[in-house]
């Protein structure tokens, strides 16, 4: 055991990468979403 709580919230530095990846992952998702939504609108309103 390193001495550390499982439950101690993770450094700055940790907190700053978490954040960048979940943007990363999140900004073309939330896109490939909208742009579905979209098309599908299109597809089925004609």
């Amino acid at each position: 055991m390193t001495g550390e709580s499982s439950t101690s919230p993770p450094e700055p530095s940790r907190r700053a990468l978490i954040a960048f990846s979940w943007v990363w992952v999140g900004l073309p998702l939330a896109y490939g979403l909208y742009e579905l939504v979209r098309k599908a609108t299109q597809l089925f309103t004609g």
